[in-house]
């Protein structure tokens, strides 16, 4: 008997279930096509790398290991050269090392990368002038240019998607051979950070980088070291189901994979009780993760818990707390409280962008740096204060040289925003922004009495 991972669940029952964010195509043939083709493809990722993150997840609830997820809010298919996904890798290993300084243990890196090409929007349709059309949905789906046929869906970008990961994924792994000190070779991103404005500066975390990669290999060893930090996963939001379907195998062990990312996940916007998407994420082996914001009741979380964690299984659910620095407090303790109490099994992971979003004057979407800080702070605080452990963080960040966000030493101003935007949809911490964040960080343990209670 084949083990689906959940009763009467197949990679396709998620059709029968209301899809938010539907894409709609107008060639139902030529759909069908792409996805019969997807289907014969090879994976792009391994079940026993899915199995392996899994277990580093369980790590992460029990306190031994932090998880970083970070990388673009959307890929782009320009995108897949050698010099952006080294930029990429090296950005999140860099930022990894200045995390497992911080909090005295190892830390695993999950990239938003090789497949974060589709994006959920809040207006299915965009104005420009007198014409409407549909709005920019990732380059899985159309282009961003404002065009009638370069925004119409297209499924054959499906295909175009599938083999841009499959080319970002081998040369991750090709980089991840190398020498550690090419991979921690920060010099390009700060030199163009320093090139960007030469009036900002630089945060002395960043310029001290140096220092704490010294620093690491003599607690670790340079073959523990480059054990360690070059362990790299991927994952992207599981938007469009078409392709996620399509990549989702049957492992050896009878149970459901989707082997085109280790890690999937879910948004606000499609995270509704019964929902296609939740359907769909039930049924696989991965580790998975939801996004939980300020709409999300109490009762109303441990139900999906229980559903798409039935037997309560370690590292197999993640949940990323999106609420925004002024409502974090009045929400997150609630919902900690509830998840205790009914003895659940998961990764709290804290995003402290989506929630902070905001439109400048100028027009531009951006996030203030000072309220960034503010809702990971308050999260850290908040799940220590209730006996609680936060085992990730979840941030949109690059290596390239932007003003994207505002605040921070580098002192990114609501009127710059124009100079060094080029992020496809949200705004990103640069470099020296990422490195200020994790340094800023206030860390306290949590409560004895209750540590006790939950290992108990």
């Amino acid at each position: 008997m084949v083990k689906s991972g959940a009763d009467n669940w197949t990679p396709d029952s998620w059709k029968s279930k209301p899809v938010s964010q539907q894409i709609k195509y107008g060639d139902p043939t030529a759909l069908a096509q792409v996805t019969e083709k997807l289907c014969q493809l090879p994976p792009l990722v391994s079940s026993s790398e899915v199995d392996t993150l899994k277990n580093r997840i369980a790590e992460a609830q029990r306190g031994e290991r932090f998880i970083l997820q970070g990388g673009d809010c959307a890929e782009s298919f320009k995108d897949c050269n050698a010099e952006a996904i080294s930029q990429k890798v090296r950005s999140l290993l860099s930022l990894s090392l200045l995390v497992s300084q911080k909090l005295r243990m190892p830390v695993s890196r999950i990239g938003r990368i090789a497949g974060q090409y589709a994006k959920p929007r809040s207006a299915l349709t965009e104005t420009q002038g007198d014409t409407t059309l549909t709005s920019y949905r990732g380059d899985l789906v159309n282009h961003v240019h404002f065009s009638e046929s370069a925004r119409t869906p297209d499924p054959a970008r499906m295909l175009e998607g599938y083999s841009y990961a499959s080319l970002t994924l081998n040369y991750i792994r090709s980089l991840l051979e190398g020498e550690l000190e090419e991979l921690f070779n920060l010099e390009p991103e700060v030199a163009s950070l320093k090139d960007l404005a030469k009036t900002k500066e630089l945060h002395q975390s960043l310029r001290n980088f140096r220092d704490a990669l010294q620093l690491f290999h003599q607690f670790n060893g340079r073959q523990a070291a480059h054990k360690n930090l070059t362990e790299f996963y991927t994952s992207h939001e599981a938007l469009h189901l078409h392709y996620e379907q399509a990549l989702t195998r049957l492992g050896s062990n009878g149970r459901w994979y989707n082997l085109s990312t280790h890690f999937p996940w879910v948004g606000m916007r499609t995270v509704q009780s019964e929902s296609a998407h939740l359907e769909y994420l039930r049924g696989i082996a991965n580790p998975i993760a939801i996004k939980v914001g300020p709409t999300v009741e109490a009762k109303e979380l441990v139900k999906l818990c229980r559903w798409l964690n039935p037997e309560n299984e370690e590292g197999r659910l993640t949940l990323i707390q999106r609420f925004g620095h002024d409502k974090i407090s009045h929400k997150l303790p609630e919902l900690i409280r509830a998840v205790k109490d009914a003895d659940l099994k998961v990764l709290w992971s804290c995003d402290p962008m989506h929630g902070n979003t905001q439109v400048s004057s100028n027009n531009y979407k951006t996030r203030d740096f000072q309220h960034i800080q503010s809702e990971l702070q308050q999260a850290f605080s908040i799940h220590a204060d209730l006996g609680s452990h936060l085992g990730a963080a979840h941030l949109e960040m690059t290596g390239e040289a932007v003003m994207e966000c505002i605040g921070s030493s580098y002192a990114v101003h609501h009127q710059e925003l124009g100079e060094a935007y080029t992020s496809l949809v949200d705004p990103r911490l640069n470099l020296s922004q990422a490195f200020e964040l994790i340094d800023s960080l206030s860390l306290k343990k949590a409560q004895p009495a209750a540590r006790k209670k939950q290992s108990s």
